[in-house]
């Protein structure tokens, strides 16, 4: 007797244990589409917001009104960052780069100032730089503003493109997702079908009846959700030491919202699946359960 009771412990010992590993599978691959959409976005941002608009400044201007108009233009909500380059700058510049200096030959600094500007993520795109263009140019002493038009067309048309098949990936994943678990909690509730239908016997009401399995089974989400963010933190830490510059966007707001997600899905998931398969089994009767 005793040792029928040490093989039925062993083997639900197992079930738990296979459970917390298929699980945690899961999770692993649901947390790695939420960090990779978060990631994505951050650095859409990022490219966007690197993309340089320059103002070419006219002759006649002088470095207090540069100085000045700087002040005015990090006054707009559009723009994140600002660089100005002074003539001069820009002949020591071109100087160091040419190993020669123009003005010696032509008798007078050859190059205009300009002001290097960074557009905020939301405002680079085609249709907020044709108005913010208008805007700039309504300063006095404003030249010619540009900026590589074609190649923000294609940052943006491929980011959406990304974003539509992560998203996509997202939905079919969090599908499968469900599935698998679904299987996999059925599996463990499976071999406690006549415990269940026992206590249906003696009088327990389904609420009753249902509440330990449920609560095992978030018990099992919550450590499968600790394993696949352990594993999602080593993952990441192993990136930031080969490709340091990774961290620009992998920031801690994605690390939090993907362990959140990871969490939410573990505890959720579990809970439904085990609901709905504890749910199954008190509907049939005595002898359906013989012949699954």
């Amino acid at each position: 007797m005793g040792n029928k009771s040490k093989t039925t412990g062993n083997r639900q010992g197992l079930q738990v244990v296979t459970l917390c590993i298929s699980t945690a599978m899961v999770l692993i691959l649901l947390g790695l589409v939420v960090f990779t959409v978060l990631t994505a976005h951050n650095l859409s941002n990022y490219v966007k917001e690197n993309l340089t608009v320059t103002m070419m400044l006219e002759e006649d201007m002088t470095n207090p009104e540069a100085l000045q108009l700087c002040k005015n233009l990090r006054t707009r909500r559009y723009i994140s960052n600002l660089h100005y380059i002074s003539k001069q700058q820009a002949l020591k510049e071109q100087t160091a780069a040419m190993g020669t200096d123009p003005s010696e030959f032509i008798g007078t600094n050859p190059f205009l100032g300009s002001i290097e500007v960074n557009l905020k993520a939301d405002y680079a795109n085609s249709d907020s730089l044709r108005w913010i263009e208008k805007e700039l140019k309504k300063y006095p002493k404003v030249g010619d503003i540009t900026y590589q038009q074609d190649l923000m067309d294609s940052v943006n048309d491929n980011l959406r493109k990304i974003s539509i098949v992560l998203l996509i990936l997202a939905g079919l994943l969090t599908f499968v997702s469900f599935s698998l678990i679904n299987n996999t909690v059925r599996l463990g509730i499976y071999a406690g079908r006549f415990s269940i239908h026992t206590m249906k016997l003696v009088g327990a009401s389904w609420g009753f009846i249902r509440r330990p399995f449920v609560c095992r089974a978030i018990v099992v989400g919550l450590v499968a959700a600790f394993i696949a963010m352990l594993v999602l933190a080593g993952s990441v830490y192993a990136l930031a030491q080969y490709e340091p510059d990774a961290m620009t966007v992998i920031t801690w707001q994605v690390m939090v919202i993907t362990a959140a997600s990871v969490f939410l899905f573990g505890i959720v998931i579990t809970a439904i699946c085990s609901n709905i398969s504890v749910n199954k089994f008190l509907r049939m009767k005595a002898g359906e359960l013989y012949k699954i």
